[in-house]
């Protein structure tokens, strides 16, 4: 996995460190920030592997976000993941329509789920 690129985009700092340190300790590359509008120039500068979504962010959500990311060359297939702490029907169905690859409960993932479905996601 080494030269694997991942983009944590997650306002809540001590997350985004834990996934930081979760990913780097597989040898994968991590760039994050805790604003969406950074994740999406980080994303089209850098075209990490992997874009791990925060839906609720600061600034812009995450959904309008990955919209942005979408409307680039590059983006229109980049690999995302939506990270959240909603689990109702509603929302998982919004991150796949907005084009998500998968979704992350936050609150129910493991260190190793997490690291899994990146990895999944990179293979995908």
């Amino acid at each position: 996995m080494k030269d694997r690129k991942v983009l944590i985009v997650e306002d809540d700092e001590a997350l985004r460190d834990l996934y930081s340190t979760i990913l780097a300790s597989a040898d994968i590359q991590v760039l994050s920030t805790g604003v969406g509008e950074e994740g999406v120039q980080m994303a089209l500068e850098q075209h990490p592997d992997v874009i791990m979504m925060d839906v609720m962010l600061p600034d812009i959500s995450g959904h309008d976000a990955v919209k942005r990311i979408r409307l680039d060359e590059w983006g229109k297939n980049a690999t995302v993941i939506f990270l959240t702490n909603r689990s109702d029907a509603e929302s998982v169905v919004n991150a796949v329509q907005e084009g998500g690859n998968e979704y992350i409960i936050k609150s129910h993932v493991s260190n190793k789920e997490l690291l899994n479905k990146v990895r999944a996601a990179m293979l995908a």
